[in-house]
């Protein structure tokens, strides 16, 4: 029987990293994520699983994705100074295909920057902070609730896919407190890696089926084969013949893009005749749906579009927008428009990139973003 109770952000990920089987969370401590580890240090051993004091975020990581190579779910959670730390092991465990978890929870920037206030400032990092191409899922909740639900959702899909998953959270999810509504734990449909290898005689870890996906047993566990972050085969061993390079860039990234309609996640609301559309994630998504329905009270269409997952970026669902509308508002806590940039690249012309812009460590508030749609509607600047 599902339960309703009050839950902070950072509570709600913890409560649904150990639901989904997560085992083993590496960390150090850093605000505004800190309450994270802080409960699973306390629950994990209950659950048959270990929280792991690190001695810094480097460290964090690559226990985290040692405890995966043995077979455990394992995640870590972060804030921006300690994500930069994580970058080269990131984009190792990308090449690698070991899956991960890491929640970050954003706060102003850059370096030290202000630990306790709110940005979005780490969505062009989260996917390009590694040197090279690599694949990695980003998921942006909005809600208490959707935290909790898309921290399993970024397990099963990290295990479905053998690939890092990033929740992109910020301060204000973190730390606000919301009653939200949890499902019986058996609700949950939980994905685990593949396990049906071949006979050891058989088995080369990198050759794939027509998934695209590796099956990579857990380390210690009978099976004997080799990983590295170097360009590899099908036998996991360094290879940097031209051919075995293309194959082994274009296997990784490829195999996010072959499965993207499972991946992709958005939330539309579409009115009739809209010449305007606001597209906003995250907490900045909260205040511009208020916005948007405050506008079509006031007679002014407007559609609505909220990318959930950031990383891949959906590409489709903000064409699909921009033959529809004229103009397209996206408000965010950053300064150079990072998710602006993406759509206007995007939807190469089809529509105006209208940036919104806040970096003042505070949140939207409905009435800026609601300003600014009565503005694009009078065609003023």
């Amino acid at each position: 029987m599902s339960k309703k109770v009050l839950m902070q952000g950072n509570q709600a990920v913890a409560e649904a990293a150990l639901v989904a089987g997560m085992k083993v969370c590496a960390g150090y401590p850093i605000t505004p994520s800190t309450e994270v580890v802080e409960l699973l240090s306390r629950k994990l051993p209950a659950h048959g699983g270990r929280f792991i004091q690190m001695e810094d975020e480097i460290a964090s990581i690559g226990t985290i994705i040692g405890a995966s190579a043995a077979g455990k779910k394992a995640m870590t959670a972060t804030s921006g100074p300690g994500f930069s730390l994580m970058q080269e092991l990131l984009g190792y465990a990308a090449m690698v295909e070991i899956p991960i978890v890491i929640y970050n929870a954003q706060r102003v920037g850059p370096s030290t920057g202000g630990a306790t206030k709110p940005q979005q400032g780490d969505i062009m990092q989260t996917k390009w902070g590694s040197h090279g191409e690599s694949p990695r899922i980003a998921l942006c909740p909005s809600s208490v609730e959707e935290a909790y639900n898309l921290t399993i959702t970024a397990f099963n899909l990290s295990e479905k896919y053998m690939v890092p998953v990033v929740i992109l959270a910020d301060e204000i999810l973190a730390h606000i407190r919301e009653s939200i509504t949890i499902p019986e734990p058996d609700s949950f449909e939980i994905i685990n890696r593949r396990t049906d290898a071949p006979p050891q005689e058989e088995y080369l870890p990198y050759k794939v089926d027509n998934t695209g996906i590796p099956i990579l047993p857990p380390l210690g566990g009978g099976y004997r084969y080799n990983i590295s972050g170097m360009i590899h085969g099908d036998r996991g061993f360094p290879d940097l013949a031209p051919e075995t390079i293309d194959y082994c860039i274009k296997r990784i990234n490829n195999k996010l893009k072959k499965y993207y309609d499972d991946i992709v996640m958005v939330e539309k609301m579409e009115e009739e005749g809209s010449k305007i559309a606001v597209l906003a994630y995250g907490s900045t998504a909260r205040p511009a749906k208020g916005a948007v329905r405050m506008a079509i009270e006031n007679g002014i269409k407007v559609d609505f579009i909220r990318p959930i997952t950031i990383w891949p970026f959906p590409e489709r669902e903000v064409r699909e927008i921009a033959r529809r509308v004229d103009k397209i508002l996206v408000p965010e806590m950053n300064f150079e428009g990072q998710v602006a940039g993406l759509v206007r690249q995007t939807i190469e012309g089809e529509a105006e990139v209208v940036q919104l812009n806040k970096i003042s460590g505070l949140p939207f508030y409905v009435e800026e973003i609601y300003n600014q749609i009565i503005k694009i509607d009078r065609g003023e600047k």
